[in-house]
């Protein structure tokens, strides 16, 4: 069987990578919620969602902008979402590969929405588990977005891996990696490539401390 697309790429980069070329630790610190969302609370009620995607990075690192809004809900949800999503005045423009939907407002204005489902072990208690960004929407927490982005081996998606985990601590690194041994093992040599890319453009805090 031959290396994932994905640890291809993170070989090259790592043969490759410079040291000290990324932003600093200060810069990590800024946490915005610029860009604007529908009210899915009003939307959703009481139905367990999280934001994903690119959006949901503002919880964590300095905010990326993204045209993108991926919300992430439990495949047993789906079709009380799909309902919720109708009676808000959205239509539903088309089916998801990878599981879930997406909906248009029909306020133009606004930006359409993926609903990701999916039906993982660990689903429940990520959605128990929530962190909120600076704007209160719920965001997936870092270990599970760190997961879901390994999973889908983007070259975004390893680019945002390696920002989530620039800067943290041992501890944090570890849980990490326990969270993917257990759930994908076959993603251990990625997330570890991206730990040591990560050092090199960003510095580690623990190393230079």
């Amino acid at each position: 069987m031959g290396l994932r697309p994905a640890t291809t790429f993170l070989r090259l980069a790592l043969r490759r990578a410079a040291r000290g070329t990324g932003s600093t630790p200060e810069f990590f610190e800024r946490r915005t919620a610029v860009q604007a969302l529908p009210a899915l609370h009003q939307i959703l009620g009481s139905i367990p969602w999280v934001l994903v995607g690119g959006i949901a990075l503002r919880a964590y690192i300095p905010e990326r902008m993204t045209l993108d809004v991926y919300i992430l809900v439990h495949q047993r949800d789906e079709e009380r979402v799909r309902a919720a999503f109708l009676a808000a005045g959205y239509r539903v423009t088309g089916l998801l590969s990878i599981g879930g939907l997406s909906v248009q407002s029909v306020q133009a204005s606004e930006p359409p929405i993926d609903v990701l489902t999916r039906a993982d072990v660990w689903l429940d208690d990520a959605l128990a588990e929530l962190v909120h960004d600076s704007a209160g929407y719920p965001v997936l927490g870092r270990s599970f977005l760190i997961l879901l982005k390994l999973q889908a081996g983007r070259t975004q998606d390893l680019a945002d891996v390696q920002r989530l985990v620039a800067h943290t601590s041992a501890e944090e690194r570890t849980a990490y990696l326990q969270l993917i041994r257990r759930e994908s093992p076959e993603l251990i040599e990625d997330l570890e490539s991206l730990y040591t890319l990560a050092d090199l453009e960003f510095g580690n805090r623990a190393q230079e401390g």
